[in-house]
C-alpha cells in the first residue's frame, strides 16, 4: 500500500490503489486468524521433512 501511495503504479487514485486499499483492509484480520495455524502448519511440515528425509536417502530416492 505504501508503495503504491509513494507514486509507483499508477500512485494514489489510481486503480491499483483502490485493489490496494481492499486488499489490505479483507487481509488484515485474516492476518491475525491466520497466523497461528500457519505456524502450526510450517512446524509440522518441517518435521515431517525431517523423519522422511532420511528414508529417501535410504531407497537412492534423495
Amino acid at each position: 500500500k505504501k508503495y503504491v501511495e509513494k507514486g509507483n503504479l499508477g500512485g494514489k487514485g489510481s486503480d491499483t490503489h483502490a485493489a490496494v486499499v481492499v486488499g489490505d483492509t479483507v487481509g488484515d484480520p485474516f492476518k491475525d486468524t491466520s497466523g497461528p495455524s500457519m505456524n502450526i502448519l510450517i512446524n509440522v511440515m518441517a518435521i515431517v521433512s525431517l523423519v522422511i528425509a532420511p528414508l529417501l536417502t535410504l531407497n537412492g530416492m534423495l
